[in-house]
């Protein structure tokens, strides 16, 4: 959950921000006088959304560093540290993929992965976890989280997010002109994007980005089953993965708070469900068990 959260945060960020820099340096040249140019706005808005979804991509470890306080494990100082280093080496070995950086961090049982790419990427392991779980079931985690890397998906979320962004940046542009050109109805001279266009495009680029991330996270719970198939491949069963997963919701009764939403078991209304970018723990248990032995 946390490197979702995290990569769809910056985006957000990122967008907003690349936004309002192109506005005030003058380089939304798809307005003239004589209204929108829909050709060069399109072309406009791929290269914003694209842009910020790479950016954020670039930028994701070492931010999700700074966010957790996640120390890098340069030497292992101890047994439990030592055993993180080979496993992690290991998994990533049989999953065909660079041996990621590995790092621990304070908080509550969770775990995620992040990185640019398959052979530059980091895995963090909370010291709850280490301290809850089994070896075997903070084996199926790391097996998990590698899974996630040897599958792409971060590369995957990253395109997805770029194709949602080049529509947000083109629809807030076309309803602040509109809602721009509705203010400006009785002055017949066009002098260029008033404050009507500006701040109606800076809304419906939040209001858009919160709501393009309701199709990421779509995405991002089909690939959370993924990753966990992944698991049971790289451990030979799927039971380590279930036996995680149980354990997770034993640790959590209630509702979750957002650092161990990867469990997904809420109480919260259905409609936020959308935003989720974890299936529901019951699912991915059923799914699991269907996995061939």
């Amino acid at each position: 959950m946390k490197r979702i959260l995290l990569f769809l945060a910056t985006n957000l960020a990122v967008l907003v921000v690349l936004g309002v820099v192109t506005r005030l340096l003058g380089l939304d040249r798809f307005l003239g006088a004589r209204g929108l140019d829909l050709g060069t706005l399109l072309g406009f808005a791929a290269v914003i959304g694209f842009g910020g979804s790479f950016i954020s991509l670039l930028m994701s470890k070492t931010i999700a560093k700074f966010s957790t306080g996640a120390q890098v494990i340069e030497q292992a100082r101890n047994p439990a540290e030592a055993w993180l280093l080979d496993t992690v080496s290991r998994l990533a070995g049989a999953a065909g993929i660079g041996v990621p950086e590995v790092a621990i961090y304070e908080g509550e049982p969770n775990a995620f992965a992040t990185g640019a790419s398959r052979d530059h990427a980091l895995v963090a392991v909370s010291t709850g976890l280490l301290q809850t779980m089994s070896r075997e079931q903070a084996t199926a985690v790391l097996g998990h989280e590698i899974s996630h890397i040897a599958n792409g998906d971060m590369v995957t979320l990253t395109l997805i997010q770029g194709v949602v962004n080049t529509f947000v940046v083109f629809l807030s542009r076309v309803v602040g002109y509109m809602v721009d050109s509705a203010l400006r109805r009785d002055d017949s001279e066009y002098r260029g994007p008033g404050i009507g266009y500006m701040v109606t495009t800076l809304v419906c680029d939040i209001l858009f980005g919160v709501l393009a991330s309701m199709i990421v996270a779509y995405f991002s719970r089909q690939r959370e089953f993924r990753a966990d198939a992944g698991s049971a491949h790289l451990l030979g069963s799927p039971q380590p993965m279930v036996s995680a997963l149980r354990r997770l919701g034993e640790m959590q009764p209630g509702g979750l708070p957002q650092n161990m939403a990867t469990a997904g078991i809420t109480d919260r209304p259905a409609w936020l469900e959308l935003f989720a970018t974890h299936p529901p723990l019951e699912q991915r248990i059923a799914a699991l068990q269907r996995t061939p032995a």
